[in-house]
């Protein structure tokens, strides 16, 4: 698979088969990632990979303060600003749409809605969970350098034919991630990232992306 089709096959799959990872499939797309990019060549990112008896510990520790009507921690980091301008604003109530109804729920379904978000914590049934770290005294541009790293570990995923989805939403029970990876004290936890082979009867609606006039200016 070239790097075109690795990056127009990637998707947020929030649906994955059972079936194992290969250790050496995982250790080969890690490796490879540790090229990415960083500024000062710091590699800001930290990374644990949970499978098997450590990976289901996380998840009964989260879905039992789930069912404790515990509704997480407070957060390390806001995943999005307060106040949204409008035009993200809106492409966020688009993806929800959209997302929300491939699979029935409709928009004032409330309880639907947090059923469908509950599975981000089972991680969409995917056998391996990745988790990226940085140090608390990272600034805005080693995050960007861990974005990249991640990016990278996504694209060599799919050149492997496997699945993935980035998840800010293991931020919420952090703690519970901390208890199970054991970061050194001082680290944040940046996001989560679901890997397996996707289930091919999960929907999986187009996500529509902005027109390149209106991301990208060319000036000559």
């Amino acid at each position: 698979m070239d790097v075109y089709e690795a990056v127009r096959s990637r998707r947020s799959v929030r649906g994955f088969l059972g079936k194992p990872v290969p250790g050496e499939v995982l250790t080969r797309v890690l490796t490879t990632a540790l090229r990415a990019p960083s500024g000062g060549n710091l590699q800001p990112w930290r990374i644990y990979v949970l499978s098997g008896a450590k990976l289901a510990e996380l998840k009964y520790l989260v879905g039992e303060r789930i069912a404790d009507g515990d509704t997480g921690d407070p957060p390390q980091v806001l995943p999005y600003p307060p106040a949204l301008p409008e035009q993200y604003a809106r492409r966020m109530e688009e993806l929800g749409a959209l997302r929300y109804g491939a699979v029935g729920v409709a928009r004032e379904d409330h309880a639907g809605r947090e059923r469908v978000r509950v599975r981000n914590w089972d991680c969409f049934g995917a056998p391996v969970a990745l988790f990226c770290y940085l140090n608390e005294q990272m600034l805005p541009p080693q995050w960007l350098d861990a974005g990249m790293f991640l990016q990278t570990v996504m694209l060599l995923l799919r050149g492997e034919g496997l699945d993935s989805c980035a998840q800010i939403a293991w931020g919420r029970y952090h703690r519970s991630v901390t208890a199970i990876a054991e970061p050194p004290a001082g680290y944040v936890l940046g996001c989560g990232m679901s890997i397996g082979y996707a289930d091919p009867d999960e929907p999986r609606p187009a996500i529509p992306r902005a027109e390149l006039a209106e991301a990208v200016t060319f000036r000559s």
